[in-house]
């Protein structure tokens, strides 16, 4: 139970900030509308950073806080299959939290922003060329590239990391991956990042929203999925793991 409450508030805690900052760019009247997409990277980079620690410290000693992470380990043997379940469950129910608590911060700025797209865009991930073939593939090859190179980090490091040094450099890596992969689909990489606040989208009484643009939503789901278990593959076959 420790692991299941650790993963919710860690990645309602990735959803705040992760979110959060999206909002801030984006909503009228908001101070930081308009800052651009570097503010973006580093602010999600900032978020993986500080929900692993929020899950680690709580009990849940992955701190995933995603389940095509979550999925990669379960096929290293870290999670069994019932595990990988309620594990990703918890990651979804803590991302719409997260959502939630982003709507509220920002009540006031809903209404004074006239496109519903821009609002979706606070919650989730949408495709720069709209081409789902081509999105699923992007979010499959940056999701590998989260994947491998986290094995990279904690698999064989050269030396040993400091204690708290791994959160840093996972974040490193996510404003890496958002400044280099980021740009054709706005790198969801993760089914709950972006399915949750799909979700909390849909229900909220968000002022002038729009449809939640459904027809999309596999694509951040399957394609960071297919890239975990492709690292799996790679970084095994490799002995990195």
């Amino acid at each position: 139970m420790d692991n299941l409450f650790g993963e919710f508030m860690g990645t309602m805690v990735l959803i705040v900030f992760g979110a959060g900052v999206c909002a801030n760019m984006t909503l009228t009247k908001s101070k930081g509308q308009g800052a651009g997409w570097i503010c973006i990277a580093f602010g999600w980079g900032f978020a993986v950073t500080l929900g692993v620690f929020t899950a680690t410290t709580l009990g849940a000693p992955q701190g995933d806080l995603n389940p095509a992470v979550t999925l990669a380990k379960t096929m290293v043997g870290i999670y069994t299959p019932a595990q990988f379940l309620a594990t990703s469950a918890a990651q979804l129910v803590g991302a719409i939290l997260g959502a939630a608590i982003v709507w509220l911060a920002y009540l006031p700025h809903w209404e004074e922003t006239p496109d519903p797209a821009a609002k979706l865009g606070v919650f989730a991930t949408g495709p720069a060329i709209r081409s789902p073939m081509s999105n699923f593939l992007t979010e499959a090859i940056a999701t590998f590239f989260l994947m491998f190179v986290i094995w990279m980090i904690f698999g064989k490091p050269v030396g040993a990391l400091p204690p708290g040094v791994g959160p840093y450099l996972v974040g490193i890596l996510i404003v890496a991956l958002g400044l280099s992969l980021g740009g054709p689909t706005g790198y969801a990489m993760n089914p709950a990042r972006d399915l949750g606040p799909r979700i909390a989208h849909a229900i909220l009484p968000i002022a002038g929203k729009g449809g939640s643009d459904w027809g999309y939503a596999w694509v951040p789901v399957v394609g960071p999925l297919v890239g975990a278990a492709v690292a799996y593959i790679v970084a095994s076959a490799g002995g990195a793991i």
